[in-house]
């Protein structure tokens, strides 16, 4: 349970900035999280206590000022509404969900954007359990690793290790992964389930659909082939045995009385 200083007046998420429409994000910071939401959708089609949001303001008061939002590339909350009184959330205010965001995800650009420093700091306060800063272009320039998880123990970020690294308190993986389209392929983030298996997107469950019916219909072919190359052995068969029985009757012999 979250709690707030009874003394503060604090804002409906209808009366607090939700975009400055200033397009700043490189395609990854809109590309990656946006993926991991559209698995979610899949993963979790039946369930309605999640919500992630992508881009979007995290309004809070541990910070210098309720006014003040974090804007995470990517965050999941688990236990409230996946569409809050049936509407789109216009931002994410923690004092109104009263659950703060399990799960945050920062996408490096060309320009820092103190994500191992400030933002460390401010989700640390902010309560988020696990902080993953994925850096596959400057993790050299930053001195860091490509993809690293931090989880929060008694108040600090402890960088944890293992790819994909289970989170058992939100019930995923994350880790990295090869993504195909066409003839683009990239590395970016998948979910992946405890035991290390990456979930598949929609297109790849279609394809896959696809190939075990071809393989199904393939099979029923080469059945069917079978059936009519007995079927046709029967008949070569029964035509001998009819000329057989010709011959014997022209020779006088019955050959129902053999």
């Amino acid at each position: 349970m979250v709690k707030f200083d009874p003394r503060l007046t604090l804002p409906s998420t209808q009366d607090l900035p939700c975009s400055d429409d200033t397009p700043v994000d490189n395609e990854d910071q809109n590309f990656i999280p946006n993926l991991l939401l559209f698995l979610l959708e899949s993963i979790w089609a039946t369930r309605n206590d999640w919500f992630f949001g992508v881009d979007m303001g995290v309004y809070h008061t541990t910070g210098v000022s309720h006014l003040v939002p974090v804007i995470p590339d990517g965050f999941l909350s688990l236990g409230v509404q996946r569409r809050k009184g049936n509407k789109s959330r216009l931002s994410y205010a923690v004092w109104e969900e009263n659950i703060v965001p399990q799960f945050v995800l920062e996408v490096v650009s060309k320009t820092p954007g103190d994500e191992y420093d400030q933002k460390l700091q401010i989700y640390a306060q902010l309560g988020v359990l696990y902080y993953v800063i994925y850096n596959p272009y400057y993790w050299q320039r930053d001195r860091h690793q490509p993809f690293e998880v931090y989880q929060l123990s008694n108040g600090e970020y402890q960088q944890r290790i293992g790819e994909p690294f289970w989170m058992p308190e939100v019930g995923l993986g994350i880790g990295r992964g090869e993504y195909i389209s066409g003839t683009v392929q990239r590395e970016v983030l998948y979910w992946y389930d405890q035991a290390g298996q990456r979930y598949l997107r929609a297109e790849e469950i279609a394809q896959m659909e696809r190939q075990q019916r071809q393989v199904v219909e393939q099979q029923m072919e080469v059945e069917r082939q079978q059936r009519q190359v007995v079927e046709q052995q029967m008949e070569v068969e029964r035509q001998q045995r009819e000329r057989l029985a010709a011959k014997l009757r022209e020779l006088g012999i019955d050959p129902e009385s053999l």
